[in-house]
């Protein structure tokens, strides 16, 4: 009887929705988009979809360091030279990601656009660079030089020839405001996956909880567990594809902005947070603490959990996270 009575819940819950999913897969800040929102017809649907779409336009405008009209690269222009005034949605961008920096004593940094490309991950490095150019090559990484004037809404960079950059945390945040944005119009239910960073609202039309497929690097063709998500974000950041060994070590392309070697260890890091742009910043701070030190920061944190797999193939979890095995 309790079965039955779930099932006409379910179903119920379903009828009241009356609405489907509709998806569009397409490329955005170079990557690829995969927009789902749930709508009573595909007219609404795509009227959702094409918001979503301009309001990833706009944050990429805004942040990217590619395009010379942006507020970023207008401040890295003037690194050494003097402060610039920004949109205050940009400066409490930057203000969060210094955050981020402190809380992970600088394993996360947007100024690690500032590194010389001295590691390549394409099969043609056939050496390993030497300890003066991997110490050369992160001269002018350094959250602590980056200077916010809260009055005026200033960045300043210090060093002359010094870089931020948004690759580790810009789409992550896009999937935020995109989010946002569609909440705000009344859409009940949808995802935004930003090429792995994934963040989701409401429920599936039918009632249940979307869920996000964890697949062990080991064997990609294999999912290990099924997590809900909830209201909630989800980001994974792998070296499983990118990386060179030296040494008998693996090195992942996530490097170190510190020091300026690569991470090694781990292989795989996925993060559970409120919001994307979080999640995205910690995938990669955990990749480069490793794995004690990424948990123990992981676990400090309201509503923040992690799955971690080293390069044993072995996975490790935060204390409070529960997987539903597939």
């Amino acid at each position: 009887m309790k079965k039955l009575l779930l099932i006409l819940l379910i179903f119920s819950v379903g009828q009241l929705y009356g609405q489907e999913p509709y998806k569009r897969t397409l490329e955005l800040m170079g990557s690829r988009f995969d927009i789902t929102v749930v709508a009573k017809d595909p007219v609404e649907g795509d009227e959702y979809i094409n918001l979503a779409i301009s309001e990833i336009t706009r944050i990429e405008k805004l942040i990217s360091s590619w395009d010379s009209n942006s507020q970023t690269s207008e401040i890295n222009r003037n690194a050494g030279i003097k402060p610039v005034q920004v949109d205050i949605e940009l400066f409490n961008l930057i203000q969060r990601t210094i955050g981020i920096s402190k809380l992970t004593d600088g394993a996360f940094d947007i100024s690690y656009a500032s590194m010389d490309k001295i590691w390549k991950f394409d099969g043609s490095m056939t050496d390993m660079p030497s300890e003066d150019a991997i110490r050369a090559s992160v001269a002018k990484v350094g959250y602590q030089n980056i200077i916010l004037d809260k009055e005026y809404h200033t960045v300043f960079l210090k060093l002359e020839g010094m870089k931020i950059g948004f690759g580790a945390i810009g789409k992550g945040y896009a999937a935020d405001k995109a989010k946002e944005l569609l909440k705000s119009k009344g859409v009940v239910s949808g995802i935004i996956n930003a090429s792995g960073d994934m963040n989701t609202w409401g429920k599936q039309p039918d009632g249940t909880e979307w869920k996000v497929a964890i697949t062990n690097p080991m064997n990609k063709n294999k999912v290990f567990a099924l997590l809900p998500i909830h209201n909630g974000a989800v980001v994974t950041s792998g070296n499983y594809e990118k990386y060179v060994n030296f040494n008998n070590i693996r090195y992942s392309h996530i490097i170190d902005p510190r020091s300026g070697y690569p991470a090694t260890g781990i292989i795989s890091v996925t993060v559970f947070a409120h919001k994307a742009e979080l999640a995205d910043a910690l995938a990669t701070s955990v990749f480069v603490m490793g794995i004690e030190v990424g948990l123990n920061r992981i676990e400090q944190l309201p509503q923040v959990e992690c799955i971690i797999i080293d390069d044993k193939g072995n996975i490790i979890t935060s204390k409070n996270i529960e997987i539903e095995k597939s």
